[in-house]
């Protein structure tokens, strides 16, 4: 049996779930790399956080492209046999919000796996026949990436629960079994099966952006083994400013919206470790002065231009998190099943 048959037979009912806002130009490049794969996937959900009239038009062009390259295909649960599904959203949900929709309407359609990623990504050629030899015993499966310029992407696969950080020096090579296990998950290139959606629930929208795709996994690590293999399954499309450590690993520019939400969001990642009985105050405390300290070294070398509203962002976000470890209010996102 060749690897694309044993795609065609092992990733069903795939869902390629893409979250696009205001990157018209970096979405047509994903568009294009989509039409070059070598199997074709059940359905493209298109997630639109800016409802933009400029998006749905590419996307209608990109569904001709993709009925006469594939045909249709096996109707869904509201009858459609299109591969490519538009779903604008009526206000910008960000990352976390989008996901989570897209997720929805691929679980309601009826997927059998989800493959996520942002729009400013471009999928290898052989990527679902490189995903498809794990799913056979796997269901949470994050594949390797190439950085934007063509370098291989280290990505931070070890999360320390404890203290609510990746490890940074985490080993980046893979062992006898040819993977890693891992505790958390990337919204870029990650893969996920049906059951795993029905056991923990969709993605948390509250996150808005950062820490959602972390958790996640972090969530799904709870009713499985996700993985990290060494296949290269896309590549980022988007030139990032970083600070290059030792050329081993690097700190990438952000934004003083991502900065607050990076420190915010440790609020509802607490609530979360609560909830599965894995916080310890004293150590998570701890991981909130070394991320802070983190975001305080990226604006020192990375976005100096930015230090003073940068500041003021870090230590918004830290106290808007400690109201949401108190939040009588707050309930983690239910199972589907």
């Amino acid at each position: 049996m060749t690897e694309k048959q044993v795609a065609k037979n092992t990733i069903g009912k795939l869902a390629i779930v893409v979250v696009t806002y205001k990157r018209q130009q970096l979405l047509a490049t994903l568009f294009e790399s989509i039409e070059k794969l070598t199997v074709a996937p059940w359905r493209i959900i298109v997630v639109d956080n800016e409802h933009s009239d400029v998006t749905q038009d590419m996307v209608g062009d990109f569904r001709e492209a993709v009925t006469a390259q594939w045909g249709s295909t096996v109707a869904d649960q509201s009858g459609n046999e299109s591969r490519v599904v538009y779903v604008p959203q009526s206000d910008n949900l960000g990352g976390a919000g989008g996901f989570s929709a897209g997720v929805k309407k691929a679980y309601e359609l009826g997927a059998e796996w989800f493959w996520v990623m942002d729009d400013d990504v471009a999928v290898m050629p052989e990527a679902i026949e490189r995903l498809a030899k794990w799913t056979g015993s796997h269901d949470v499966i994050q594949g390797s990436r190439y950085d934007y310029d063509g370098g291989p992407f280290y990505w931070q696969y070890d999360f320390i629960i404890p203290l609510g950080i990746p490890n940074p020096i985490a080993p980046a090579a893979f062992g006898r079994p040819g993977y890693r296990v891992m505790d958390t998950l990337c919204f870029e290139g990650g893969l996920f099966r049906r059951n795993i959606v029905e056991q923990i629930g969709l993605p948390d929208p509250r996150f808005f952006i950062y820490w959602d795709d972390t958790m996640y996994g972090y969530r799904a690590s709870k009713v499985t083994n996700p993985i990290v293999v060494p296949d290269v399954i896309l590549r980022r499309t988007r030139e990032i400013g970083n600070w290059d450590i030792a050329g081993v690993r690097q700190l990438n520019s952000t934004s003083d919206m991502n900065r607050y939400h990076i420190m915010r969001n440790r609020g509802y990642m607490a609530r979360y470790f609560m909830a599965f009985g894995d916080y310890r105050p004293l150590m998570f405390g701890l991981g909130t002065l070394l991320t802070a300290a983190k975001e305080v070294i990226r604006l020192v070398m990375v976005d100096r231009e930015h230090v003073k509203t940068g500041l003021v962002q870090i230590a918004k976000g830290w106290w808007d998190s400690r109201k949401l470890l108190h939040d009588p209010d707050w309930k983690p996102m239910p199972p589907l099943k």
